[in-house]
């Protein structure tokens, strides 16, 4: 006999409370203490200068960093938005110029583009919720000098596909990792393929120091490009005062600078990162396991299974319209779920409610960069539609998204798979 749902009355499914999505900050603790305790004990606040015979924090975060992923160089900022426009610009990429990005990442993946004086060229995703290489093919255009490629909720593009295209065009590639620190696409650290790779420290992410980013990169003189526009004032030059060392090394920028205390408790964070992760994709697959078979639903496939950092669960319905009904069953069953687009509820994760870039707004009455007069490669202007990327639209609004914290137990992920293979014999 079938159970009756909670939402008619039934017992709950899941009885245990549920964790926020703060996989790192949840464990912050005495080893961030301990970092944070140093630099305010030494009171070398700034990692250019200060006490003498004193170690950086941001420096030696960055040495571990670049050495756990597998990187040349990396510069640590004060955001992953700052990343990403300060590799933007390293790239040389500017007015005139157009830049694909996938229809759904968080906004500032996007606005960034604007920053860099560029115009977005707004791409569909595929099944993965990844960016469809396929589309990317299709928007290129002489003006197009480089992709923002986002590992979207964990899970790695299809970089395979992605550098044989940057490779064939001769296209920049800046990978946008800020949700998905310590993937993998077949057994190398995402944000490594690139140009560049741009990570978020942000308090949502796996591991945080409530604000801070980080930009991976393997070439000398994209690393010095970097340094200059994220320290407009040049203090990481051995001399800053010196001339420039190879033309394009010097010009204005901004400061996207990280503080020692964040690159303190990130240094902290950094070793939390893969036990975080570990039990993220033991919790995911333990779910998946479950409901893999589950009638009904369809489990959003990944480019490389084994590289997902498992941050959350996705899974299709074969109908928006079932995606409401089945998570408010979810969350009367004691789980915490919900559809990823509504067109009537503003997500800033969706093209499509991108207000800024559809209706071209800008800070001034120069409507820069889409109005520019070096856009002359593409003779024709780059146009916005909220329904322009249709398949985008449709997958997101057949999923339904569930948060994966650390700190769950294999008690809670029996009782999430048993929850939705309940709600699906009825709503799916």
């Amino acid at each position: 006999m079938k159970e009756q749902l909670a939402i008619y009355g039934g017992p709950k499914a899941k009885t245990t409370p549920n964790y926020p999505m703060y996989p790192g900050g949840l464990e912050i603790g005495e080893e961030e203490k301990k970092q944070v305790l140093e630099v305010l004990d030494n009171k070398y606040l700034f990692r250019y200068y200060g006490p003498a015979g004193v170690e950086s924090k941001v420096r030696a975060f960055e040495n571990a960093f670049k050495e756990k992923m597998g990187s040349k160089y990396a510069l640590a900022t004060s955001s992953c938005t700052g990343a990403l426009i300060s590799s933007l610009v390293a790239c040389g990429i500017g007015p005139g110029d157009e830049v694909i990005v996938t229809g759904y990442t968080f906004f500032a993946s996007c606005a960034a583009i604007v920053s860099a004086k560029a115009i977005p060229v707004i791409a569909e995703v595929d099944e993965t919720l990844t960016i469809d290489p396929i589309d990317i093919e299709k928007k290129i255009t002489p003006a197009t000098k480089g992709l923002v490629v986002v590992h979207m909720r964990g899970v790695p593009c299809n970089m395979d596909a992605i550098m044989d295209i940057a490779k064939r065009h001769n296209l920049r590639v800046i990978e946008d990792c800020a949700q998905a620190v310590g993937a993998t696409y077949k057994g190398q650290y995402v944000g490594t393929f690139g140009d560049c790779g741009c990570f978020s420290f942000q308090y949502h992410k796996t591991i945080t120091a409530g604000e801070g980013g980080m930009i991976l990169c393997k070439d000398a003189r994209i690393y010095d490009r970097c340094c200059s526009y994220h320290d407009t004032a040049a203090c990481w030059r051995p001399d800053r005062f010196a001339e420039q060392r190879f033309e394009g090394e010097l010009f204005c920028g901004s400061n996207y600078r990280m503080s020692e205390l964040a690159g303190a408790v990130m240094l902290a964070q950094l070793g939390k990162l893969d036990r975080l992760n570990a039990a993220m994709r033991s919790h995911q697959r333990r779910i998946i396991e479950q409901i893999k078979d589950t009638k009904g639903i369809k489990v959003r496939p990944c480019n490389d299974p084994e590289g997902d950092t498992g941050i959350c669960l996705m899974f299709y319905l074969d109908a928006p319209e079932k995606v409401a009904p089945f998570c408010e069953a979810l969350k009367a069953e004691g789980v915490d779920a919900s559809g990823v687009f509504n067109s009537g509820i503003p997500d800033w994760h969706i093209y499509a409610h991108w207000k800024h870039i559809l209706h071209k707004k800008t800070s001034s009455d120069v409507c820069c960069p889409y109005e520019c007069p070096y856009h002359v490669k593409n003779p024709e202007p780059v146009e916005y539609a909220e329904d322009m990327n249709p398949h985008t639209l449709e997958y997101l609004g057949k999923v339904v998204h569930l948060d994966i914290p650390a700190q769950m137990t294999d008690e809670d992920c029996d009782m999430i798979a048993k929850a939705i293979n309940k709600v699906a014999e009825v709503f799916a």
